[in-house]
């Protein structure tokens, strides 16, 4: 299966001004049937088996490992402080020493979780209508850049690393998507994407789009 999904696993388009600048900055993405629904009791007892990994301790220790250390590198070098905006699997690590585990929550978000968890690659999703055929990948934004589409979307401000395909920009680079563009209630086909940057290995890219496709289809 995993073979299947790295076939079709696309690589995302990444800006040239951005390629100089950021080598290893890249984007794959795969569209996979699957909509908001409540995730199955075999997910659920996935998410709690893994919460077991996550005491204080490990939380600590979890920046100088290679991957968390490779996205604290590149959050400092766009000019972000990682011990104020917390790269996304630390972040998920606070949340679950807060509430004492990890909280299920949908079929889709828990798939994106235990992604995250067993590879240190964070997994966003987007409702496959509003991504343009043509595919997703990283840019940066422009004076008239909107955030999402429709009476939520929002002026970006010029000069911000963001994900977006021919037609709107979906979500600013490591932040929550676009209001609207996650999966909801009317869902039926979901885009997941994870991104890469210097240091970490392509193979830790395809293993959390692997593991969150195959937890979307836990029965």
């Amino acid at each position: 299966m995993q073979d299947e999904i790295e076939l079709y696993a696309a690589q995302g388009a990444i800006a040239p001004e951005l390629e100089a600048e950021f080598p290893g900055l890249r984007l794959l993405w795969v569209t996979v049937e699957a909509g908001l629904r409540p995730s199955p009791p075999e997910l659920k007892r996935r998410l709690s088996a893994l919460s077991s990994r996550y005491r204080g301790e490990n939380v600590v220790a979890m920046r100088t490992r290679p991957v968390p250390h490779a996205f604290r590198a590149f959050f400092r070098q766009v000019g972000l402080d990682p011990d104020v905006t917390r790269i996304p699997v630390e972040a998920a690590a606070v949340q679950r020493l807060v509430h004492g585990g990890f909280r299920s929550r949908n079929l889709v978000e828990d798939a994106r979780l235990i992604a995250m968890i067993e590879t240190g690659v964070a997994v966003w999703s987007l409702d496959a209508n509003l991504v343009d055929a043509g595919g997703l990948g990283i840019r940066v934004t422009a004076a008239d850049d909107q955030l999402g589409s429709g009476e939520s979307a929002r002026r970006l401000a010029p000069g911000q690393l963001a994900v977006a395909d021919a037609r709107l920009v979906h979500a600013v680079l490591f932040d929550d998507v676009a209001p609207g563009h996650g999966v909801g209630r009317s869902t039926e086909r979901a885009v997941l994407f994870a991104v890469g940057v210097d240091g970490v290995p392509s193979i830790h890219l395809e293993e959390a789009l692997w593991i969150a496709v195959e937890a979307t289809r836990t029965a």
